[in-house]
């Protein structure tokens, strides 16, 4: 499987996931991003040995979009620290039923991760081990039935704008786990990461790398130049 590079240098790589593949790798034993990266660079390097890649954030199975990856130890500890620092942007577009209440709002709530069910729940106020879960959404375009809407995480917690959206009435197209509607046409959750900002490990110039998804359902049901706006957004 070939998988794109949106960057590359000796410290950093940023690719473009695509749906239905974990981030790494998982019970089911399914091809994932890390594994099939690592097999790449060897290839491509003609690297004898192991070859090292950080995983420095994830994107759940369902989801494709902008994934960055660690190429040495040293930017691997670096990226981390931008992840918990905060100083690691964000943002996607999803497609989702209905439309929200507001065309756009900044939503605070608690989640808490069951692990065994690999479900969360999302509380209104400081709940038991929970953590706090914060997201910008503006509404983008809108139809009779669905909704397509630029999301910039400012936290980034488990399965976050999958419950979050839900929990507002507005659960994610396909996203089944989190109350949207069975649908035959659907195999993915309508929700893709457009952009990682980050500074860079060695040279720590901000860095931005950015993704719109293929021009199929149920993206295509919105006209390029409001995908585009929807990936522009919040960067």
């Amino acid at each position: 499987m070939r998988i794109k590079v949106l960057f590359e240098d000796n410290h950093l790589l940023a690719v473009v996931k695509p749906p239905g593949i974990p981030s790494q790798e998982d019970e089911t034993g399914d091809p994932d991003m890390l594994t099939l990266l690592k097999a790449d660079l060897k290839e491509r390097h003609q690297k004898p040995g192991n070859v090292f890649l950080g995983l420095v954030h994830r994107l759940d199975r369902p989801v494709g979009g902008v994934m960055i990856f660690a190429k040495t130890s040293k930017a691997a500890s670096r990226l981390s620290e931008a992840v918990r620092s905060r100083n690691f942007g964000k943002t996607y577009m999803c497609v989702v039923q209905g439309a929200p209440a507001k065309q756009e709002a900044r939503l605070t709530h608690y989640i808490r991760k069951d692990q065994k069910k690999n479900q969360v729940t999302v509380f209104e106020k400081p709940t038991e081990e929970a953590k706090e879960a914060i997201l910008t959404y503006s509404v983008i375009a809108s139809s009779d039935r669905f909704s397509l809407i630029a999301v910039k995480l400012h936290t980034g917690r488990s399965h976050q704008i999958r419950a979050q959206m839900a929990y507002i009435g507005c659960p994610l197209l396909g996203d089944l786990k989190y109350g949207a509607t069975k649908r035959n046409d659907v195999t993915d959750v309508a929700l893709w990461s457009t952009s990682v900002s980050v500074p860079h490990p060695v040279t720590k110039e901000a860095s931005t790398f950015c993704s719109t998804p293929e021009n199929e359902y149920p993206w295509s049901i919105w006209q390029q130049d409001q995908i585009q706006d929807a990936a522009k957004h919040f960067t």
